[in-house]
């Protein structure tokens, strides 16, 4: 079986200008570029392979091609970022290329690289169909927002992944630590990803509106890779404002550079 690697796997970013509490934040200026050359350029320095924006609008496509970036333009009325994925995939690469998606959210320019890559470990198991990450909760607060998704998988501090047995919002009152952030990367296998975009919406994830749901209602097998970050989501202008100043930072020793593509 196929395993990911840079001729084999397409980072694809799914972007809209629509978005319900920051309108237009594809574009939003983060010290003197828009919000999704910023992610356009993390996923590159990931080095996993060439990466897509799948954009809704014009706007979107024009800034990713201006800054050097691929992109291309999507139905806007598509009904979620995972059918703005595959959609994108399969006008590129109708042939099959690409074993291997990561459907990167277009909201988080400062993610570290090193996450994109991690979330494609788990893929290497052939018993994984998809794969997305989760970080140690360390804050009481986070355990009783409904605002942050808990992956329930068996992590331990030896293990780099697990298969998820739950999403949820709202913890169990018996439930007992540790607790795990989910952070909505995923990775799919192509196969996996078209089963996933073709298949209703279930009842759980109607219910809980975590779309991961559908996949685990319909027998797929999530893996949840183990990472010690957790990356900004831009949703307010509060986020984009703390992503302004972390972007403004000096780039640190060592920081990675944009790697050269195959």
């Amino acid at each position: 079986m196929d395993v990911p690697s840079r001729s084999n796997t397409i980072v694809v970013i799914p972007s809209r200008m629509a978005a319900a509490r920051l309108p237009g934040k594809p574009l939003a200026d983060i010290c003197g570029e828009p919000m999704i050359v910023h992610v356009w350029r993390r996923a590159v320095e990931a080095g996993t392979g060439p990466v897509l924006v799948a954009a809704a609008e014009n706007q979107i496509a024009t800034a990713v091609h201006a800054a050097g970036g691929d992109a291309i333009v999507t139905e806007p009325s598509l009904p979620s970022g995972s059918d703005r994925v595959w959609q994108a995939l399969t006008l590129r690469d109708p042939a099959g290329r690409y074993k291997f998606v990561v459907n990167l959210q277009g909201d988080l320019p400062t993610i570290d690289p090193e996450l994109i890559r991690t979330c494609l470990e788990p893929l290497k198991d052939p018993r994984v169909d998809i794969a997305t990450l989760a970080a140690k909760i360390t804050e009481r607060a986070e355990t009783c927002d409904p605002n942050v998704v808990k992956a329930i998988a068996a992590l331990e501090d030896t293990s780099t992944f697990a298969i998820a047995r739950d999403f949820v919002r709202n913890l169990p009152k018996v439930a007992i630590g540790p607790f795990w952030h989910h952070i909505g990367i995923y990775a799919y296998r192509r196969e996996a990803l078209q089963r996933f975009v073709n298949l209703p919406q279930s009842l759980r994830e109607r219910d809980r509106k975590l779309e991961q749901m559908r996949a685990m209602d319909n027998g797929m097998t999530i893996a949840v890779a183990r990472v010690d970050t957790t990356p900004l989501g831009v949703d307010t202008s509060a986020d984009l404002e703390r992503a302004r100043i972390l972007l403004n930072q000096p780039p640190q020793p060592g920081q990675t550079r944009t790697p050269e593509l195959e």
